[in-house]
């Protein structure tokens, strides 16, 4: 692959492979700029549920414009499907946070960029449906970016829940079992009940973005995905003020409410919760 040209992109190295991506930097011989290619990985390259995911990715976020949304440049499915996107200079949130407490006005920059990008998603009708620290990049200039709108689930416009239309579940085209073959850290409660699902699931998984920033560890860890599952769905997580006694007393509340297993407890939209986050920042 390297070295090759794939449509106007020539294929300069390769930055990193998952389940269900391969990622290489590449340059645009028209514009003459870098930008990253994403491949299915072959194993998977013709798997319609794979490509399903796949397309829905390029759809959900060519249909956003925002700093803290990785922009899609262009999609290719001749011969080998690709999505073209901007080259991020940065690198992964997990790697970011390295098993250690982020500063606290470094945890309120990247949580109000987090939010008001998930803000400008639901606004638009697209639940990502996956938060997680893989797919939260950081730049070098401390922007936060978020990936992978594969799981994205998009709303008929104009409705601001997805329990609201009776018929979303029948719609779905990915299944729920596919979901949870992993380990599924950051997944709200409702998620893996396999309840319809609505923009309040984001803000379970950014909430727990939000504990891990501030504690240096996941909010629910465990050897098996079955002992993850239990305790996303009874208990709570570790109280965060005896990880990291630092931790101002008004974010570990914005951060409890906001993983709340009841969604109607949590906050109710991005935009809430981010208005949080700036007002905690002027006093902090």
């Amino acid at each position: 692959m390297i070295g090759q040209t794939i449509s106007h992109f020539r294929v300069v190295e390769k930055l990193g492979a998952g389940g269900m991506g391969v990622v290489y930097k590449a340059q645009d011989i028209r514009l003459e700029r870098a930008v990253a290619l994403k491949f299915l990985p072959e194993n998977v390259a013709t798997d319609a549920q794979a490509l399903e995911r796949f397309r829905r990715e390029a759809h959900a976020a060519s249909a956003l414009n925002h700093p803290g949304i990785c922009t899609i440049y262009d999609v290719g499915e001749r011969d080998r499907p690709f999505i073209a996107m901007e080259f991020i200079d940065g690198e992964g949130l997990r790697n970011h946070i390295g098993g250690k407490p982020l500063p606290l006005d470094e945890i309120l920059n990247l949580g109000i960029q987090i939010a008001d990008a998930l803000d400008a998603a639901h606004a638009q009708g697209i639940i990502h449906r996956d938060i997680k620290p893989a797919n939260i990049f950081v730049t070098k200039r401390g922007q936060a970016k978020v990936l992978d709108f594969g799981l994205a689930k998009l709303l008929p416009k104009g409705i601001a829940f997805a329990g609201t239309d009776s018929s979303s579940s029948a719609q779905e085209p990915v299944s729920m079992v596919g979901y949870i073959s992993g380990t599924p850290s950051y997944m709200s409660p409702e998620q893996i009940r396999g309840d319809d699902l609505d923009p309040r699931t984001d803000i379970f998984s950014f909430g727990l973005l939000l504990y891990e920033m501030t504690a240096g560890r996941q909010a629910f860890a465990g050897n098996t995905g079955g002992a993850i599952i239990e305790g996303i769905l009874s208990r709570r997580p570790p109280p965060l003020s005896n990880l990291n006694p630092e931790v101002p007393a008004r974010l570990e509340e914005i951060i409890s409410r906001a993983v709340h297993k009841d969604r109607e407890q949590r906050y109710q939209s991005a935009a809430e919760i981010r208005e949080e986050l700036k007002q905690l920042k002027l006093y902090v």
